[in-house]
């Protein structure tokens, strides 16, 4: 037996405290990876089959304002006739004149709201046509504005646009 008085080696840590630390620190250093890894930046994604745009071509450009126009007298046409309503008619001719900027120019005028239109700086043709023939047509209470005046703004929106 041994005696009171004497020391005991002291108390070694086993292997499975090792284990867990060594376990901590692989989890901390995933977790800072994919911490990295998912807050990084993102690429642009292209869609198979789909191209990245490209400003289209003189001839493509004169082909587009001659459709446009064609759909400009069109909108008119119909409206002419009476199978429409004046505020349908220039809700048309915006969703028209939108368009062809947005082909034309790549510029996603469809969504854009007039204040973001406006920010952007378009050009002025846009904004008048906005301002005085669709916008009181669709969204005001009331008569709305003739749209034979809304095709003559949308004609010179196509026409002028750069």
């Amino acid at each position: 037996m041994p005696a009171s008085d004497e020391l005991y080696p002291p108390v070694q840590y086993g292997w499975g405290w090792l284990l867990l630390a060594l376990g901590v620190l692989a989890v901390l250093a995933l977790g800072a990876w994919l911490l990295l890894f998912l807050t990084r930046p993102r690429r642009s994604i292209t869609v198979p089959g789909t191209a990245p745009y490209r400003p289209p071509t003189s001839a493509v450009l004169a082909r587009l304002r001659t459709d446009y126009l064609a759909e400009v007298d069109r909108i008119e046409t119909v409206y002419r006739s009476g199978d429409t309503d004046a505020r349908r008619a220039n809700l048309e001719l915006s969703r028209c004149v939108r368009s062809f900027v947005n082909e034309y120019s790549g510029l996603e005028a469809p969504v854009l709201a007039l204040d973001d239109l406006v920010a952007r700086g378009v050009q002025p043709a846009l904004l008048d046509a906005l301002r005085r023939h669709y916008y009181p047509s669709i969204f005001q209470r009331g008569p709305a504005i003739d749209p034979v005046a809304g095709a003559e703004a949308a004609r010179t929106v196509v026409t002028t646009w750069h």
